[in-house]
């Protein structure tokens, strides 16, 4: 500061007070849910058998989607968690891709174009 600067506004920004704080997230209260409206994002999920996935698009494309060769590849790295099939048949949505409750998600953009013109993918290392 130089030496003409006042130390101190007129009147003084005073004592900050705590504010209280809110006890829940009020964004999740929304509606109607905000849900992702392209046409590549998932709208409906359904674990299947031997390591397999049906999924609906927005669009209304769906297929069958093979993870078993992902899955079981000693080159899976975190998807390897996926062996535990009671993990595996907690497969949800979140903002229109496939999740786990690990963290884990497929890209669904990636997931649409593999599926297009065909019925079923399979998803490798």
């Amino acid at each position: 500061m130089g030496a003409g600067t006042p130390r101190r506004t007129d009147g003084g920004l005073g004592t900050v007070c705590p504010q209280a704080v809110s006890e829940g997230d009020r964004a999740v209260a929304v509606s109607p849910a905000v849900r992702p409206a392209t046409s590549w994002r998932i709208a409906a999920v359904r674990p299947l058998a031997d390591y397999r996935i049906w999924v609906r698009f927005n669009d209304g494309r769906e297929g069958v989607v093979d993870m078993a060769d992902l899955v079981n590849s000693p080159e899976a790295g975190l998807f390897s968690s996926l062996t535990d099939t009671a993990l595996f048949d907690r497969a949800f949505l979140l903002h229109g891709a496939v999740t786990w409750p690990n963290g884990l998600d497929l890209a669904p953009d990636a997931l649409y174009d593999l599926l297009k013109g065909r019925t079923e993918c399979r998803l490798s290392p």
